[in-house]
């Protein structure tokens, strides 16, 4: 077990949120934070600055991101170690979410590093919360993977589910998004696109709807984020009583459980536990 605490002579690392768009979202101790530490390490320098000069903070910075995070990791770490302080920021929210503040997290965790984590803007939340389904629980699957047999498997097993699921997507990629996600279910959707900026945008109704909205623009911009309400429990209940009949109409035909098993956790990508357990109830009926 660890338990990390500041050491002498050693500095500190600090997880700085900045604002999503509106350079007025930042917090108090954010800012206390920024003027008060060594050096900011962020992902972009220019985006960076832009907010410094605008509170009139003056810090060395140095860039951090997934292309050189090897080499600035270790610069992160030996500099705490000489009594330094860092502020770590990405361009935007909170870093260590979708980005490689949560592999430094892992190291300086490793290392014994004291950090501090502050509390701040998050698209994934703001998102949530404009969606109206922020009294479910809720699955954040975050950029989704390039694979599209991995992003399939990913989207069917979350839609799925009970439920609310939210999900970063770049612009580009957006309508072939919405595109898969309608051909598992038309469910109830918002698609919330450059929170807090001047030109935010936020629409809500059925996956098709969305879709009929943006049509084919190719000149969608900005940050968005997803958000897919979860399975009705009525839907759920009629999955599980579908699944049953597949089960016995399976053991009908003469097929092994092992048979069943594999060919119903494909058709509906649920687990095979519960599949098993299926069987046990026809078996027993």
């Amino acid at each position: 077990m660890k338990r990390l605490q500041d050491r002498a002579g050693w500095g500190k690392v600090y997880f700085c949120p900045t604002p999503l768009g509106n350079l007025k979202d930042i917090t108090l101790r954010t800012l206390e934070t920024l003027q008060t530490v060594d050096f900011v390490a962020c992902e972009d320098t220019r985006v960076t600055l832009k907010l410094l000069n605008y509170y009139q903070i003056k810090k060395p910075l140095f860039s951090y991101h997934k292309h050189n995070f090897k080499n600035a990791s270790q610069k992160i770490i030996a500099l705490t170690k000489e009594g330094r302080s860092i502020a770590v920021v990405s361009d935007a929210g909170t870093p260590g979410i979708q980005d490689p503040g949560a592999e430094l997290i892992k190291l300086l965790i490793q290392e014994e590093i004291a950090f501090e984590v502050l509390p701040g803007p998050s698209a994934l939340i703001l998102a949530l919360v404009y969606s109206g389904f922020s009294d479910q629980k809720f699955l954040f699957l975050g950029f989704l993977p390039r694979n599209r047999k991995e992003r399939a498997n990913l989207l069917k097993n979350a839609l799925n589910s009970p439920y609310t699921v939210i999900i970063y997507e770049a612009p580009h990629r957006l309508i072939n998004t919405l595109q898969e996600i309608l051909q598992i279910e038309n469910r109830d959707t918002a698609l919330c696109r450059e929170l807090t900026k001047y030109h935010q945008e936020v629409l809500y109704g059925k996956t098709d709807e969305i879709l009929r909205s943006i049509g084919s623009n190719e000149q969608i911009k900005g940050e968005i984020t997803l958000v897919l309400k979860g399975k009705e429990k009525v839907e759920l209940e009629t999955s599980i009583e579908s699944i049953g009949r597949m089960v016995a109409l399976l053991q009908s035909k003469g097929l092994s459980d092992r048979e069943i098993v594999t060919l119903v956790h494909e058709a509906f990508q649920i687990g095979k536990n519960k599949i098993k357990k299926l069987l046990e109830k026809e078996k027993t009926s």
